[in-house]
């Protein structure tokens, strides 16, 4: 296990009580809803960010938010830290542990509460997947937009955590856009409701904070999010390119033109062939890099979108043009890119970045992100949402290799610097978690810093809530 990244170290007195916290929480909670022996703890010790990982104190699974509410009010009561988890699949390490902290999972509150397609609304449980929110409304003509890779795994609750994206983000917005209230629990057990089924509630936007909270301001425990109706026709089409620069262009060229398709998706000859190996979707091995472009509504529609998008690809030295030509065809195309990070496991440990940039600042971002990457002796390959900036390299190694891993660490802080400097962000969904906890400071003055701790001191003054996650260590407010 790496060390480069530093946890606040145990509370002495938590850890003391360890056997008195374990014997309350059995009598607030079912047998089946808490676990605290050491063998059943270690699946919750990491979550996707693999290369940090601690035991956690217990894990309390609670059903309701009544029994959410009561956990939460217990731990505040003796100064208990919490974590909160759904499906462990952050990429930042949101969900790790401590050693003195209680996991709150939110994987048994996973039932759909409420289908109102006449207000086009949902009312789910956080432990609900995203996918699930889509395949319940599909027969209606419905989904719900938001996407992310992990759609099948991934819940509500954690989506709303990080303000998760997807490859649809582009057109329909990221989960912010896409919810409409939530139901969460504070610190100390008290339970609110903000938002609803309005398209706007009365009020300070309370809202827009707690989504891409990462589990700081309280435990989100339902969430009434929006459904869309499903577009008369959709069309993925590939665009192979000789270089990662010269796509990277187009996709700035296409946005710049006005034009806004329903997904733009980047992938270099590396992820290309990785993926085209797993998936066998058909995608072009002999280009450099490759753009899904999908445009949907009537045919005419998507034939008008698609030829103004050739013409600018034409401009930008495009090798192929591959429409798909069949639903089969089309599922495949997708699997392949939702596939790309499980595929790119196959063959070698991996580092996901998630920096934003400016688009016109991606041929530039692309061209540097592979001179970092190679100046550390490593392999990258690059897969992401194109249409809105957000850079997803996978940085190769051996994690076996404490020299390697502590490389493909430097590369990928340096590839996050790069983004700040190019005018983007370090996260535009996959959280800050602790990956990027010490590189605030690259982006924010300390005065930013102070503000955003003060907002969020005011939901929890003492710091019980994913206490090692976001912001530096230093400079934090006493609890």
């Amino acid at each position: 296990m790496s060390d480069a990244i530093s946890f606040l170290s145990p509370r002495a007195d938590v850890l003391a009580r360890r056997a008195q916290i374990v014997a309350d929480l059995t009598d607030l909670l079912p047998p089946e809803c808490l676990v605290h022996e050491a063998r059943e703890l270690v699946p919750f010790e990491t979550d996707a960010f693999v290369s940090y990982r601690r035991l956690p104190l217990a894990v309390a699974l609670p059903r309701t938010t009544a029994e959410v509410s009561a956990v939460m009010r217990y731990c505040h009561r003796y100064g208990i830290p919490v974590v909160p988890r759904g499906a462990g699949t952050s990429l930042s390490g949101g969900a790790i542990p401590q050693e003195d902290a209680v996991v709150l999972g939110l994987s048994k509150m996973n039932s759909i509460l409420e289908i109102d397609l006449p207000n086009r609304v949902a009312v789910v449980q956080a432990g609900v997947t995203n996918l699930n929110i889509s395949e319940s409304v599909s027969a209606d003509g419905f989904f719900y937009a938001p996407d992310p890779s992990s759609q099948l795994a991934c819940t509500i609750g954690g989506n709303i955590g990080m303000n998760s994206g997807g490859a649809h983000c582009l057109k329909y917005g990221v989960t912010t856009n896409n919810l409409l209230g939530v139901r969460m629990v504070l610190v100390d057990g008290t339970v609110i409701e903000l938002g609803g089924k309005a398209l706007d509630a009365a009020g300070y936007d309370l809202l827009g904070l707690v989504c891409g909270h990462e589990g700081q301001l309280g435990i989100v425990t339902e969430a009434t999010v929006r459904l869309i109706a499903k577009p008369e026709g959709a069309r993925p089409v590939l665009f192979g390119f000789e270089s990662s620069e010269e796509a990277g262009a187009c996709v700035a060229d296409v946005i710049a033109a006005g034009i806004i398709p329903v997904a733009i998706e980047f992938m270099d000859k590396p992820a290309i062939e990785i993926c085209e190996a797993f998936a066998h979707a058909g995608y072009p091995l002999d280009v450099g890099a490759l753009l899904i472009v999908e445009v949907e509504g009537s045919e005419a529609e998507m034939d008008a979108t698609l030829k103004d998008i050739v013409e600018i690809a034409r401009r930008h030295a495009v090798k192929t043009v591959r429409e798909c030509q069949s639903a089969t065809e089309a599922a495949l195309i997708w699997k392949g890119r939702k596939s790309a990070f499980g595929a790119t496991g196959r063959i070698a440990d991996y580092i996901c970045m998630d920096g934003t940039v400016p688009l016109s600042q991606l041929s530039h971002v692309l061209k540097r992100t592979a001179e970092i990457v190679d100046h550390y002796g490593l392999r990258v390959a690059n897969v992401f949402h194109a249409g809105d900036g957000n850079m997803h390299p996978l940085i190769l190694f051996n994690a076996n290799d404490p020299e390697d891993a502590a490389r493909a660490d430097a590369a990928g802080n340096d590839i996050l610097r790069l983004c700040v400097d190019a005018g983007g962000c370090l996260t535009g969904e996959h959280g800050v978690g602790i990956e990027k906890r010490d590189l605030m400071r690259h982006q924010y003055s300390e005065t930013d810093l102070a503000q955003q701790m003060a907002a969020r001191a005011a939901f929890d003054p003492g710091w019980l809530l994913n206490p090692s996650k976001v912001f530096p260590l230093e400079g934090r407010p006493a609890a």
